[in-house]
């Protein structure tokens, strides 16, 4: 079998509201509704396969009619579900979120409680197949033990996403064991107590992180990796839904960890991918390519 990344997180149902002019609290306002695939660990997942990276999967799916809709499309993408299982009797997970006109998320629930299903033992009767991978990637949703199991056992390189800031929880007595972390600058607060992005960076450092890449939307990406620090100003882009493009840039890391580039060269390519991801009404932009992404930063650079 050729050589994957194994992601372990959330599939869902995203439901999406934009705003065509400036929310109003307590109110109905008028705009667009949209559904589409989604969950944190599914999105990571879809932007892989659009990088050309073969994908496995464990997810636990719910016994409704979405999880027949994620099995068929997880198919035609080529996203492997071997590890996946059903929780019956559960309904799949759902993100539902709002936006102001310009695209920035407002607000948003997500019920993510089926992950509970993936436990320290279905990690454990999986083990093989993560540790045969060339990292494994893993979402917030999951629950502190697994997280843990995880850490623990999981000998392929870990790269973990919190997800937001109430879940980043989880991740704190494990951040020494991940390989690479990609908060954004909120999660990252919560996670160091620091104010600015430079200052996390340099606590992630003291607590012992390898790899952590801080993404600020419109601000940048500001990097850590061997003790070093950067900063790196974001791509300009047509800004239309900002929901999947933190995902993006995950797998943007991802692609090029495993093409051996270096802590500069991932950083840049992550804010592409990130900057490419959110020009599209979709959570997953499906022009996205390594071709656009690399054209997106020569662009960049010869300006």
């Amino acid at each position: 079998m050729e050589k994957y990344v194994a992601v372990i997180g959330a599939v869902n149902v995203d439901i999406g509201g934009r705003s065509f002019a400036p929310l109003m609290a307590r109110d109905s306002n008028p705009g667009s509704v949209t559904m589409s695939l989604g969950g944190v660990g599914r999105n990571i997942a879809h932007n892989l396969r659009k990088l050309a990276v073969p994908v496995e999967m464990l997810t636990v799916l719910g016994s409704d009619r979405w999880a027949d809709i994620i099995e068929d499309s997880c198919s035609e993408l080529g996203i492997g579900l071997g590890m996946a299982l059903r929780a019956h009797g559960e309904r799949t997970s759902s993100y539902l979120y709002i936006t102001g006109p310009e695209g920035d998320m407002e607000l948003a629930v997500c019920d993510t409680d089926i992950a509970r299903f993936i436990t320290p033992e279905v990690i454990e009767r999986n083990l093989r197949a993560l540790n045969s991978a060339s990292c494994v990637v893993f979402d917030g949703n999951l629950t502190a033990e697994t997280i843990e199991y995880i850490a623990e056992n999981v000998t392929a390189p870990l790269f973990a996403d919190p997800v937001s800031v109430t879940k980043s929880e989880k991740l704190r007595p494990v951040l020494r064991k991940i390989h690479t972390l990609k908060p954004n600058l909120l999660e990252a607060q919560a996670l160091t107590g620091g104010a600015t992005a430079i200052e996390c960076a340099e606590r992630f450092r003291d607590i012992g992180v390898r790899n952590a890449f801080i993404s600020d939307g419109g601000r940048g990406m500001t990097a850590l990796s061997d003790g070093g620090i950067f900063a790196l100003r974001a791509y300009k882009c047509r800004l239309v839904n900002a929901t999947g493009g933190g995902d993006a840039a995950m797998a943007g890391l991802i692609r090029s960890f495993l093409d051996g580039q270096s802590a500069e060269e991932s950083a840049k390519y992550a804010l592409a991918a990130g900057s490419i991801a959110v020009e599209s009404e979709e959570t997953i932009n499906p022009a996205i390519s390594d071709e656009m992404i690399k054209n997106r930063i020569l662009e960049v650079e010869n300006e």
